[in-house]
């Protein structure tokens, strides 16, 4: 049985998200990925790009359990207007660590349909890296239209709109702990 979480909040209320992943099962699944990650690394200096600004706490809570040295940038950019993707991505903010010859783990907080994600990778892959693998915290395979390589996943989701632990809708949400569905008929623009 779901859970229904109304989030606290001042100002208009608003709509009630139903939780997919609790804090509990994200902290316990980050934990794992990085575990992962640190073993697959073991030896290397890891460069991490997180893609912002979704992926800022799945980085944020994943660097704490990784075993291996790591340098850390961002980039951003964008093809969402809303919840509906444009399928032009747009470079908002490039890194600025020399990815020349380094081994890239790209950090990103969902794969949906792939455009954002393959952008970024051609992008980071033009720079010389010498590998760029991409981590997330949520892939969402129904809605792929781009094949993406990803190489570490937490959670794969239903073809419905989440929210919550970095991952937003118009700029709101990001703040909830957990991982939730937000009922999109309910809320306007």
């Amino acid at each position: 049985m779901a859970t229904i979480v109304r989030p606290r909040q001042k100002g208009p209320v608003k709509p009630q998200v139903e939780v997919l992943f609790s804090a509990k099962q994200i902290a316990s699944r980050v934990e794992a990925l990085a575990q992962e990650i640190s073993a697959d690394y073991k030896g290397r200096n890891l460069l991490l790009i997180g893609v912002l600004k979704g992926s800022f706490m799945f980085l944020g809570d994943m660097i704490r359990h990784l075993a291996v040295p790591v340098e850390i940038d961002f980039l951003s950019v964008s093809s969402y207007a809303g919840d509906t993707s444009t399928g032009m991505v747009k470079l908002n903010f490039d890194f600025k660590t020399d990815a020349r010859g380094r081994d890239v783990l790209l950090i990103d907080d969902i794969v949906d349909t792939g455009f954002s994600l393959a952008f970024a990778r051609k992008h980071i892959l033009e720079r010389k890296a010498r590998s760029v693998e991409v981590g997330v915290l949520l892939d969402k395979p129904q809605r792929r239209k781009v094949l993406v390589p990803v190489r570490y996943t937490g959670f794969t989701v239903p073809d419905r709109f989440v929210v919550g632990y970095g991952l937003d809708y118009n700029e709101r949400y990001r703040e909830l702990p957990y991982i939730g569905v937000l009922p999109l008929e309910k809320i306007g623009p």
